[in-house]
């Protein structure tokens, strides 16, 4: 090879194949939202103005600029995508791609998946689904409006809350284009069972969920463990990192200190109430000038959730009632935070921005699957395992059980970590993590007070 310069780009030229190189230390150099490549499977792609349109965000892109994304492109795209890579082609191949044997048998595993039609095999779930939410919702109004009975009231808010979770689980489905037929379906049911019926914006779980998964357990980066001031999973987090997902800093200070230094004892309350955070971000992401995608039907569906659902618990006879019953709700739907934050909490985390060329290894070490009897899928929405979907997010839930035994090879194979524990071991787990943070945190001396009102009210994360 012979090397040669246009601009400012190292350009090597393939005296065999006439091809133009760039190297990745090359590559790496255009990381900028000005000036954003990627490359996938050695092909080098300038997707600076595609970032702007692209269906999943500007997050992920950037979140993996200026490097390798081809495992993590075949995870979230079906194979449809692929025809828009042409367009966006600068030329330039990668000089030194190499493929790890463990992505060689993650695209295996993947293009093996893709030709058996599992991707688009959705099953019967969603129906028996969307039949058990009806039933639940019907079963709610029924008990606030037609009994005079408190217990059936708390009752009603129980189903209530037992619904959100159900409803929350098809939301995901759609959010990842697994629920129904076509894209616009997807959209729909995800406005219409997120915003309208649990008030909660599926564009703003959409903006946080696909820079937790490119950023799988990133403490900066992956909004999911951005909890200060009131809880932390690790004590990297002391050092007030800068958020690069929300653009500010973590602050660690007096009041972040007190907070976590109790949060192994305070972990189910919050996790009790943590809707109201989830209400809080769908207002400040819907108010924010940030451009969110299909805006004003977010917005109309989060008003017509704050229409409904304060009129159904105004026809309860009193204000004691009524507290009661959101209240019971809430706690109910809380089982389900903490579902959540068992796949996480307790697994390896690290600082810094995501990896294209250690997609898989990074999935692996960032999450901790559920066992479970296979009746008690419903329950857990299929995200139990978690490590599954992480590596095959498109995968409809109806698979993800078969596929099991695959992955645990695949991890063996390659001396990969596959963490499956049961959910009291899991919540065992997590209170350890939680429980080592607050007695390092307790152990800080001489913290120095600042921005403590802000912090104390911003729960932004």
């Amino acid at each position: 090879m012979v090397s040669s310069s246009t601009s400012t780009i190292e350009v090597l030229y393939s005296v065999t194949d006439g091809k133009k190189y760039i190297t990745s230390e090359e590559l790496q150099k255009h990381n900028k939202p000005n000036d954003l490549w990627i490359s996938i499977q050695g092909k080098v792609y300038n997707v600076t103005e595609w970032s702007k349109q692209h269906p999943g965000g500007d997050t992920p892109l950037l979140n993996l600029s200026g490097q390798d994304a081809t495992d993590a492109f075949i995870a979230f795209h079906p194979g449809t995508a692929w025809a828009n890579l042409p367009n966006l082609f600068t030329g330039y191949h990668l000089s030194d791609y190499h493929v790890s044997e463990v992505s060689k048998d993650y695209r295996k595993l993947a293009s093996e998946f893709s030709k058996s039609g599992m991707f688009d095999k959705k099953g019967h779930g969603v129906i028996y689904s969307l039949s058990f939410v009806s039933l639940l919702l019907s079963a709610t109004v029924y008990g606030v409006l037609y009994s005079s009975s408190f217990w059936v009231h708390m009752l009603s808010g129980a189903l209530l809350g037992l619904a959100w979770m159900q409803i929350a689980y098809l939301g995901h489905d759609a959010g990842h284009y697994q629920m129904m037929s076509t894209r616009g379906w997807n959209k729909f049911a995800g406005i219409f069972i997120g915003n309208c019926i649990t008030g909660i914006s599926i564009a703003w779980w959409k903006w946080t969920h696909n820079a937790h998964h490119i950023a799988c357990n990133s403490l900066d980066y992956d909004p999911d463990l951005q909890h200060l001031p009131m809880l932390a999973v690790s004590n990297k987090l002391f050092t007030s990192l800068t958020s690069v997902f929300y653009g500010r800093q973590l602050t660690f200070n007096p009041l972040a200190r007190f907070f976590i230094s109790y949060q192994h004892y305070t972990y189910y309350p919050i996790m009790a109430v943590a809707r109201v955070n989830l209400y809080l971000q769908t207002v400040l992401l819907l108010l924010s000038k940030r451009k969110v995608p299909d805006k004003v039907a977010n917005i109309l569906g989060t008003l017509i959730f704050w229409t409904w659902f304060p009129l159904l618990v105004s026809c309860l006879p009193n204000w004691g009632e009524r507290v009661a019953f959101v209240l019971v709700s809430f706690c109910v739907t809380g089982i389900q935070h903490v579902q959540f934050t068992l796949n996480h909490f307790a697994a390896s985390v690290y600082v810094g921005p995501p990896k294209g060329n250690d997609w898989f290894e990074k999935q692996t070490a960032g999450t901790i699957d559920i066992s479970c009897s296979s009746w008690m899928d419903w329950f857990f929405g299929g995200l139990q395992f978690q490590l599954e979907h992480h590596l095959f997010p498109r995968l409809p839930r109806c698979h993800l059980r078969s596929i099991s035994p695959i992955v645990r090879e695949l991890c063996k194979k390659h001396g990969l970590p596959y963490v499956s524990l049961s959910f009291y071991d899991a919540n065992v787990t997590t209170l350890k993590t939680l429980r080592t943070a607050a007695l390092q945190a307790r152990d800080i001396t001489n913290m120095n007070p600042q921005n403590l009102v802000w912090e104390a009210f911003n729960t932004h994360g």
